[in-house]
């Protein structure tokens, strides 16, 4: 081949041979990192965090650690989604309960024949969980007017005729304005509008004092 030939062909590859340098830079390039999601910052947003993660119900007693303590991530009842949710807010009511029933146990029901308080299952009984809401000061009027259940409030109620339940009050309404709320009552952690769906019992609402810290 003559050295005309030489160059002419070395011309004519040259563009390749850039155009694949810079396609290998370019697959060589990493994808940028998608942003973190937003910590939560009320009640209501820290329990919808757990629609689609939590998907099962199971009441079992479960030895857990503590504080701190959960059972499975992907299961629970309707006190964990609350648990969870202040959990989320720097409020662990597993220890707050305990200590406030090791301090002040008489006070508390009597519905499991217990002695001695149990971390493993105390916050986790609705009873209990209203008990120390009530000792804190935290009660509300119950009422059937929508207007009076904001966003984060807490409201415990009765399925058929002694069944404790408890819920969170969304920030979504329902098509008749309505709040919608956030509880597990059987197929994991839902928001729907089930707030006088049952015969309300308690109405509780946390003073943002008491989140973003253990007291």
């Amino acid at each position: 081949m003559s050295l005309f030939r030489c160059l002419a062909f070395a011309f004519a590859a040259l563009p390749c041979l850039v155009a694949g340098a810079q396609g290998a830079a370019t697959a060589a390039a990493p994808a940028p990192s998608a942003a973190p999601s937003p910590a939560p910052t009320t009640l209501h947003e820290a329990a919808r965090l757990q629609v689609g993660v939590v998907t099962d119900y199971d009441p079992a007693y479960v030895s857990i650690p503590y504080p701190g303590g959960d059972v499975d991530a992907h299961s629970g009842v309707c006190s964990d989604v609350v648990v969870r949710a202040l959990r989320g807010l720097g409020f662990d009511l597993q220890k707050a309960i305990h200590e406030d029933m090791r301090a002040h146990f008489s006070a508390y029901p009597r519905n499991w024949g217990l002695k001695r308080p149990d971390r493993n299952i105390d916050h986790r009984r609705v009873p209990n969980m209203a008990c120390y809401f009530r000792r804190r000061g935290w009660s509300v009027p119950v009422t059937e007017n929508p207007a009076d259940y904001l966003p984060g409030d807490i409201v415990t109620c009765l399925i058929g005729a002694s069944l404790p339940h408890v819920m969170i009050v969304s920030d979504r309404c329902d098509e008749e304005g309505v709040p919608l709320v956030i509880h597990n009552i059987g197929g994991g952690t839902q928001e729907e509008g089930d707030l006088f769906s049952y015969t309300i019992t308690e109405h509780f609402r946390v003073p943002a004092r008491a989140l973003g810290g253990q007291r």
